[in-house]
């Protein structure tokens, strides 16, 4: 029963992509036969004046945003007139087959007609922005770069039994994690860490099983859709604290705030992408300061991070953390930063033995 209730929500979301589809390439022929140049009409998702911000949700989109206009007689925009109806079509004959490609598929379809796979990651965003659908939703997956370790088993669409472990071999992070089901965990928290070497160190040091039972995610830097989809989905099913563990930079705290926010670029699909009740362990600016981390272990900020930081402290939910504020105004003043690295000055192992465990058992979060 429950099977059925599944496909007949799925068919009615594929019917409604291809409706909006039908409907887009009607609008085309109705310029045409009006002598009319067909044009695409898409939110603009570069400006922070389309974006509002809710505290429960994050970033999203403002409902009555800027457009842009893809015009077909454009010089500048013909060719990605071109390829958004490409896609459209093949995205169309994905849904309607109910089969999935990955956007390196599409784009090795015609690799010298797309020029780069940023072209057609760009244009599917477009495609979902544009439909007002997610981009999962059009049948098109990424390919997951993000891993996930500890006490976590779940089942794959096509039921494949996944068990993850504390051992130093991670599991990559599904490529459709809408169809992951029968999720189970113990876990008392999950923790997401900003860098793959700190996630692979932490494994090595057994701190997943010395802290068990937990779940460790990493996205290897800025995270991917599907390592966002994860996490979303842990805390959607299982409500445990959601904490990160970042650089003290500007870079580390922005990638903090696309899993708790989310980002400008994929703020229409905000819903599904966002935590807003992760909470920052470390490293932070005030644990250097308090470690006594020396000079001699920090590292500038560059012009580039203080534009970075100071974008950052303008961003509309900094204004509803203000412990956040105080410790990026903190960085600013002392103009630098530290890897999270910085802790092996007081021993190899301080990250995992001591610094973390600390934390998380006395609430050194913010």
């Amino acid at each position: 029963m429950l099977y059925k209730i599944k496909s007949w929500c799925v068919y009615c979301f594929s019917s409604e992509v291809l409706t909006a589809i039908e409907n887009i390439i009607q609008d085309i022929i109705k310029s045409l036969a009006r002598n009319e140049v067909p044009a695409f009409t898409i939110d603009n998702r570069s400006s922070w004046e389309n974006i509002m911000f809710e505290d429960s949700v994050g970033l999203q989109m403002i409902p009555q945003c800027t457009t842009r206009k893809i015009k077909s007689d454009s010089p500048k925009s013909v060719k990605k007139f071109a390829l958004i109806l490409k896609i459209l079509s093949m995205i169309y004959k994905l849904v309607q087959s109910n089969t999935y490609a990955t956007k390196r598929d599409i784009y090795y379809t015609d690799s010298q007609l797309f020029g780069n796979q940023a072209a057609v990651d760009n244009i599917i965003d477009d495609i979902s922005c544009m439909l007002k659908v997610p981009r999962r939703s059009l049948h098109v997956l990424s390919t997951s770069k993000g891993l996930i370790a500890g006490n976590l088993r779940f089942v794959e669409e096509d039921g494949t039994r996944v068990q993850c472990t504390c051992n130093a071999t991670a599991t990559a992070v599904p490529s459709n994690i809408q169809g992951i089901r029968n999720l189970i965990t113990d876990a008392k928290f999950l923790l997401i860490v900003e860098k793959d070497a700190t996630f692979q160190r932490l494994l090595d040091d057994n701190f997943c099983s010395r802290m068990s039972p937990c779940i460790m995610v990493t996205g290897k830097g800025i995270p991917d859709l599907n390592t966002r989809l994860l996490v979303k989905k842990l805390w959607d099913t299982f409500h445990i604290p959601v904490f990160t563990l970042v650089d003290a930079d500007p870079h580390g705290i922005e990638i903090m705030c696309i899993y708790k926010y989310g980002s400008m670029s994929m703020s229409f699909e905000a819903h599904s992408l966002t935590v807003p009740t992760i909470r920052w362990l470390g490293l932070l600016p005030s644990d250097i300061k308090r470690l006594n981390i020396p000079k001699g272990s920090l590292i500038p900020l560059t012009k580039h991070d203080q534009v970075k930081l100071d974008s950052i402290l303008r961003r509309p939910y900094i204004t509803y953390q203000p412990f956040w504020r105080k410790e990026m105004e903190m960085m600013a003043d002392s103009k630098m930063k530290a890897e999270i690295q910085a802790l092996t000055f007081l021993s190899s192992d301080y990250l995992s033995r001591v610094y973390l465990p600390n934390k998380l058992r006395f609430g050194g979060w913010i």
